[in-house]
């Protein structure tokens, strides 16, 4: 999971909306939770008020014999009534009367009136009903707030009313005078529970989170795909390909990038072809003078001197085509393509082996590489030529890494001093007294293999072992 939010722009950005919405509802719910409450108080407690008040008004306009009758119909859920002949006086006897009021199981109504059958009090619908009504009484038994006289504009009728509340939620009590004499009293208590969280609230934000998280997948796709388009183009670029002009469209940060890119991509051509250029017509131009220092040490009188200078000349010559091929090997415009990696590291080793050059390779697994073949394979044969020039041999295989491709030439010469590792790669840079002492080349083999190397994207790393040099070609993984 964590993975997964580290690495996933779309995750990221789902999660802190989501996030935001979350804390917004909660906000909302603090905010708004007291008011609501209040509200759904206010409204059940003049609902309340007005059902007694009718039911007063039916009993004073119906015979004595029927009250009975009217009151056990009239109960409800959360609501019982009855009438007592004296007013109410003392509030907890009050109200220990009202929980076991509601505690008591409605009637089953027949054509002949309410009754109330033995079996329907074992009714798993009527213990329930008990059971929760006697929770709440239980619960708040420790409320002992006083009867409180209702308010002439709060009550609809002209008799004397009194009211207090059963609990600290929902539970009131009332008691009204009747004109013929006796007090109608009314209990209401209906549990809470979580009122807040409803199913229509719970699919509202339910439906809100799915709503912010597909706008949250299209924001942050748009946002990715074009900087996963720079990654490529970038990690390509890097690679020595040619790389078509990126889009410059989308918002202004997106399109600013975009043309950043493409102004650098132009940048480094035009700079790769003017230096080019100038190395070509340097090297053209430095010909022309050679030629007449050669012709001019031809008339050298004496022969030793005349010889010297000639060997100078011709070294001053071959550092001048060297240089020239480095230039152009940096600049190559080779395409790229897939190949057979070992393939065509065993096909090089075959050629050098039937040169007469001590060159084994260690067969491996098929490997795909989107590569410069012929870029690469120049690099992979300075390699091999230095170990069996420097090394008497070498001993090449090619092997998957953790991170891309490894070619590696061993061979069994003695090794590059401490703290050359670094400088064998520096143009012209070769180790005196070392490996041979007739060495070959002006310096330029390393250089130009891990040019093209770090034109792919890797690098070329040297390490002395107990007997002989390890050359690794670390290539990364393409795709």
């Amino acid at each position: 999971m964590r993975r997964w939010w580290t690495r996933s722009l779309a995750a990221q950005f789902i999660g802190l909306m989501l996030l935001a919405l979350a804390l917004s509802q909660g906000i909302g719910f603090l905010i708004s939770w007291d008011e609501r409450g209040q509200a759904l108080k206010a409204a059940a407690k003049s609902e309340f008020f007005s059902r007694t008040a009718s039911l007063a008004r039916l009993l004073e306009a119906t015979p004595p014999a029927l009250q009975d009758d009217i009151l056990s119909a009239s109960g409800t859920s959360y609501s019982r009534f009855w009438v007592s002949p004296d007013g109410p006086e003392d509030a907890m006897a009050w109200r220990r009367e009202a929980w076991t009021q509601l505690a008591k199981p409605l009637p089953s109504l027949t054509p002949w009136g309410p009754k109330a059958p033995k079996q329907d009090k074992d009714k798993p619908g009527a213990r329930q009903e008990s059971a929760q009504i006697l929770g709440i009484g239980t619960a708040t038994a420790a409320v002992t707030t006083p009867w409180t006289d209702v308010p002439a504009h709060a009550w609809p009728l002209s008799r004397p009313a009194k009211f207090l509340y059963l609990d600290e939620a929902y539970g009131m009590g009332l008691s009204a005078q009747l004109d013929g004499g006796g007090w109608l009293n009314s209990a209401y208590a209906k549990p809470t529970g979580n009122s807040f969280w409803t199913n229509q609230a719970v699919v509202s934000v339910a439906v809100t989170a799915v709503m912010l998280s597909v706008f949250g997948i299209i924001v942050a796709r748009g946002i990715a795909r074009p900087m996963r388009r720079l990654a490529v183009a970038a990690e390509a670029l890097g690679r020595g390909e040619s790389v078509a002009p990126l889009p410059e469209a989308g918002p202004d940060d997106i399109r600013n990038t975009a043309e950043a890119f493409n102004r650098m991509q132009e940048r480094l051509q035009r700079f790769v072809e003017d230096r080019t250029r100038m190395l070509a017509a340097i090297g053209h131009d430095l010909r022309t003078p050679l030629t007449t220092l050669r012709l001019r040490a031809e008339f050298v009188a004496d022969a030793e001197e005349r010889e010297k200078m000639l060997a100078t000349i011709a070294e001053v010559q071959k550092m001048t085509e060297a240089t020239l091929a480095f230039a152009r090997e940096e600049a190559t415009a080779e395409g790229t393509r897939t190949v057979d990696l070992p393939a065509l590291v065993e096909s090089l080793c075959d050629d050098l082996a039937e040169l007469g050059r001590d060159v084994t390779f260690q067969e491996g697994p098929k490997i795909s590489y989107r590569c410069r073949p012929d870029a690469l394979r120049r690099a992979i044969r300075n390699l091999v030529e230095n170990a069996v020039r420097y090394g008497e041999r070498a001993r090449v295989h090619v092997a998957r890494s953790g991170d891309g491709v490894e070619i590696v030439i061993e061979d069994d010469g003695p090794g590059i001093p401490d703290g050359a590792a670094e400088q064998v790669f520096a143009p012209f840079f070769r180790i005196e007294n070392s490996r041979n002492p007739e060495t070959g080349g002006v310096g330029l083999g390393l250089s130009i293999a891990r040019t093209i190397v770090r034109h792919h994207g890797g690098d070329i790393a040297l390490a002395n072992q107990a007997r002989g040099l390890r050359a690794t070609i670390s290539l990364p993984r393409v795709g």
